[in-house]
């Protein structure tokens, strides 16, 4: 018999650069090192709790759940329709019944339901804002989707308008424009409520299919401010999908908990949207893991528990958004001017320094961020900062 030969036929693959950050850091002996790579809350004192909100909903969970039976590809329907009014508005969450869904595992499930889903209907090109999260581009790859990149910020630090006007004015009809629904990942940058106003007037006027990446609502500025712009071009367009994920506003990492949706242009279209959704949904992970779900359903049923639940998401935005304001206040670190990061929002920011900056501050002061100079937030405190900014300033001049 033959021997087989198939893994060598596989090419070694370059390693995820945010997972051998943290590699680097865990190693480093340093106490004064600074983690400002991975892409989860801190606190002040460094740490990334479990929401009170959610173990009291964890403890329903284990004086009630009386079956692990399987829930089906469209997950806990409580969950995803609990969810609704926050994310599409209290008053007509469904839209006149336009709207529905299904859990995903994460955000990054609901991404790759939405991109799928895109696909099956003819779509073969996404325009995009870069830079983006880096998983966007691996999907899109991984389907063999054609990205079509534009420029989603300004050197002034703010978002380019005439860029995704253009990208959504000059798409052909099968082609979607991606876009982030707040907190930016990796910019910070943010659409205005005026320019999103125009963003939703132009995907009424094109045609043009809009995809909405919702990763972190409630980070920015609050609940009903961070879903805005989103309701704005769900109210002008016939059809939408949108991605969305509860991993860091309700704090489930490792639970991975999200949800997929479609905005058709009438209610009866629905059905078939969802036969296609759940084949797509059982072909990759059959069924999503149902726990961060139920326990997210319990919060959003009990009236306490949702109260506690935004005061949390509360105290976050709060934090960061004082995090924010402190390093804009510094003003400037040798060549690089903070004051930008003040009116941006959400856990990331991008710093205009070199990859060999960039080392330079982990190898010397032990400061680990990704090279493309994106810095999460959430991992600079009150104690830390001022070695921030004083190790910025030293290495970038």
């Amino acid at each position: 018999m033959r021997a087989s030969i198939m893994l060598e036929r596989l090419s070694p693959q370059a390693p995820d650069a945010l997972l051998a950050l943290i590699r680097l850091h865990a190693a480093d002996p340093r106490e004064d090192k600074i983690d400002l790579g991975v892409g989860v809350y801190r606190t002040e004192t460094g740490a990334t709790p479990v929401f009170a909100a959610i173990k009291a909903a964890e403890q329903v969970l284990l004086d009630t759940q009386e079956s692990k039976s399987y829930l089906g590809p469209e997950g806990d329907m409580g969950f995803v329709n609990a969810l609704m009014p926050y994310v599409f508005g209290a008053s007509d969450p469904t839209m006149g019944g336009r709207i529905q869904g299904m859990q995903t595992p994460g955000g990054t499930g609901a991404v790759r339901l939405a991109l799928g889903m895109a696909q099956k209907a003819g779509v073969k090109r996404v325009h995009m804002g870069v830079p983006s999260w880096p998983n966007h581009a691996q999907i899109l790859a991984d389907l063999g989707m054609e990205l079509v990149p534009f420029d989603h910020a300004q050197a002034d630090g703010t978002a380019n308008l005439d860029a995704v006007l253009a990208a959504i004015n000059g798409a052909a009809h099968d082609e979607a424009v991606l876009l982030h629904a707040c907190c930016h990942n990796p910019t910070g940058i943010d659409y205005t409520a005026d320019q999103w106003a125009a963003i939703a007037e132009a995907f009424a006027a094109s045609g043009t299919f809009p995809i909405i990446d919702a990763a972190y609502q409630g980070l920015g500025h609050g609940i009903e401010e961070d879903a805005a712009g989103m309701r704005g071009v769900l109210a002008k367009v016939p059809e939408a999908f949108i991605a969305y994920s509860c991993d860091k506003n309700f704090g489930q990492y490792r639970d991975r908990v999200g949800a997929f949706y479609v905005l058709a242009a009438e209610a009866g279209a629905l059905d078939a949207a969802f036969s296609n959704a759940n084949a797509l949904a059982r072909a990759a992970w059959s069924m999503p893991p149902d726990h961060g779900g139920a326990a997210v359903r319990i919060i959003l049923r009990d009236a306490d528990m949702t109260k506690q639940w935004l005061a949390e998401l509360d105290d976050m935005r709060a934090r960061m958004r004082g995090v924010r304001d402190a390093l804009a206040k510094a003003g400037t670190a040798s060549r690089i001017d903070l004051t930008p990061l003040g009116t941006q929002n959400g856990l990331f920011s991008m710093l205009p320094i070199t990859k060999e900056e960039v080392a330079t501050l982990r190898e010397e002061h032990g400061i680990y961020m990704a090279a493309s100079g994106r810095i999460n937030i959430a991992g600079l405190t009150s104690a830390n900062l001022p070695k921030f900014i004083a190790a910025l300033a030293a290495v970038a001049v």
